[in-house]
């Protein structure tokens, strides 16, 4: 067998698995050839559906009814889990404040509502930049007070947004607001997830998830009680929203510094004598693992796409095309987000039996069969049946994103890699409502004046975008079960955290075998 796949300790190298008391190591590659790629790529439809096997070992491991382990929580454990999914949630009402109200927007400000779509886009564009500052801030000076300078941010940002007089200012303030958007996702994922019980992870990855349909079903709820019964309209629910983050701040202020970030900073120093390695290990993370990084920014701009295209210019398409009242839109709105909340929660906890890749595969083809009935159906039962549908996939395959992304990163990085990958994905795809509008203007309604069919653009667009993300998906690496360590010494790391670490490099140099039977194959080359 290739005994040469099997590096020396001395090397900068990522654990893979504990074999007979000991790590076995792969050795990470900088160069992919032609050679490797197809063997990578031999294992794309072999390894994405379950057997009988990896689900009866998953039984071992997760519970089918999921909550019974959320009782291995601890108190401290679900107070990170639930500060960082508030601060989840709010940040997605905060975005949606824009969405629920484009047309109070665009008569305001004197815009078109295209134009008021650009605020989308902006915020969109710029939340990388926060993702870089914030994610570098809480992996090397930890989460906590990365966290509450989040909050502050926003709090100051929303309420300066409720006083803007013109267009411009408006597009200021919300461009500020995207950068301070960007800095969330990472650091409260972080927070929420990396000091969880493993096996109670993956359901707590879709609740957590789901924040975001929660935020998104909030705003309606606050946007019919708020702003339809308030003299200062639109402004009032951004500065209603800057108030909860004040008690976010106060409750992450009581809490200690994450014990996982706290754990790894502690043996990094130990194992360098008491001096932090940060940007060494960033450079050598970036050596290691470019190709998983690259790839996570191409699978997150395929979900990005798929949220954005279905619900930015879906409260207008219910108002200016279907013109739905102000109650029946609350009703259809709230009916999206209670099926995004299900789904997101459900599917992930089934990805713990069936995979991360083929869950989310199956969300695309269900989510696939349900864009018809979401784009042509003007009767409001029926749209809302549609829309529950369409969004328990979408969020489904969505609620998966935390513990896949935290899967498929570095565990010192976990807060930069993710947060990176998940808003360059949303660069990528920060143009969605903006195409989607300026299409649906070439689609005029007969006798109405500015009403555009906008469901058949948006039911064009996602088709595009299920098909997009399912290729993305079968194409991709899974790391159902593990982390990936990086290793600065090459030292035999035994804490139950370094099995199963499998990058997108090492399935390469493994060759063509099943996961299900990769650590054997693994283990026998190390026999040989």
């Amino acid at each position: 067998m290739a005994a040469e796949s099997i590096v020396s300790r001395d090397e900068s190298i990522a654990s893979l698995e504990k074999a007979e008391g000991r790590i076995t190591y792969l050795k990470p590659q900088s160069r992919i050839t032609w050679s490797d790629a197809k063997k990578y790529l031999a294992t794309r439809i072999p390894t994405l559906f379950p057997t009988k096997a990896s689900i009866r070992e998953a039984r071992k491991e997760y519970p089918i009814n999921p909550f019974p382990a959320l009782r291995s929580m601890n108190w401290l454990q679900t107070q990170y889990f639930i500060v960082g999914f508030l601060a989840w949630t709010w940040d997605a009402l905060d975005f949606f404040a824009v969405s629920l109200n484009m047309t109070n927007l665009a008569k305001d400000l004197d815009r078109p509502v295209k134009d008021i779509s650009h605020a989308i886009t902006l915020v969109l564009l710029l939340r990388v930049i926060g993702a870089l500052i914030f994610g570098y801030l809480g992996d090397r000076y930890g989460r906590k007070y990365s966290f509450v300078l989040t909050m502050a941010l926003i709090i100051v940002i929303q309420i300066g947004t409720g006083f803007v007089n013109s267009f411009s200012a408006f597009l200021g303030c919300r461009a500020i607001f995207g950068i301070i958007m960007g800095s969330v996702f990472g650091v409260a994922s972080a927070t929420a997830l990396e000091n969880a019980p493993n096996k109670a992870k993956s359901i707590l990855s879709g609740i957590f998830q789901e924040g975001y349909a929660f935020g998104y079903l909030l705003g309606v709820v606050f946007q019919r009680a708020i702003v339809d019964n308030s003299p200062h309209g639109w402004r009032a629910i951004f500065w209603f929203s800057a108030g909860p983050p004040v008690l976010f701040i106060a409750w992450r202020l009581m809490l200690p510094e994450s014990q996982h970030y706290v754990e790894r900073v502690r043996l990094e120093k130990l194992e360098n004598d008491g001096k932090s390695q940060f940007w060494k290990n960033a450079k050598l993370a970036c050596s290691q693992y470019w190709l998983s990084m690259i790839y996570l920014v191409l699978l997150m701009a395929g979900f990005n796409f798929s949220s954005h295209g279905s619900q930015d210019l879906f409260p207008t398409m219910l108002t200016s095309q279907y013109q739905f009242s102000a109650d029946a839109s609350t009703v259809t709105n709230s009916v999206a987000n209670l099926g995004a909340i299900a789904g997101g929660i459900i599917v992930a906890h089934a990805s713990s039996f069936f995979g991360r890749r083929f869950s989310i595969i199956v969300c695309c083809i269900g989510g696939g069969a349900m864009l018809y009935p979401w784009g042509f159906v003007a009767n409001k039962s029926g749209i809302n049946a549609s829309v529950f549908f369409l969004q328990f996939f979408v969020q489904g395959a969505w609620g998966i994103v935390p513990i896949h992304l935290t899967e498929l990163a570095p565990t010192e990085f976990r807060a930069l890699i993710t947060g990176v990958a998940y808003q360059l994905g949303n660069m990528i795809s920060s143009a969605s409502s903006t195409i989607e509008a300026s299409i649906g203007e070439r689609f005029p309604l007969e006798g109405r004046e500015d009403a555009y069919d906008y469901g058949k653009v948006m039911c064009i667009f996602m088709g595009c975008v299920f098909a997009y993300l399912l290729i993305v998906t079968v194409l991709g690496p899974e790391n159902k079960g593990g982390e990936l360590r990086l290793s600065t010494t090459g030292t035999e790391q035994d804490d139950e955290e370094s099995q199963n670490n499998i990058s997108f490099e090492e399935i390469v140099a493994a060759g063509p075998v099943s996961d299900l039977n990769f650590k054997q194959e693994i283990q026998h080359k190390e026999r040989v």
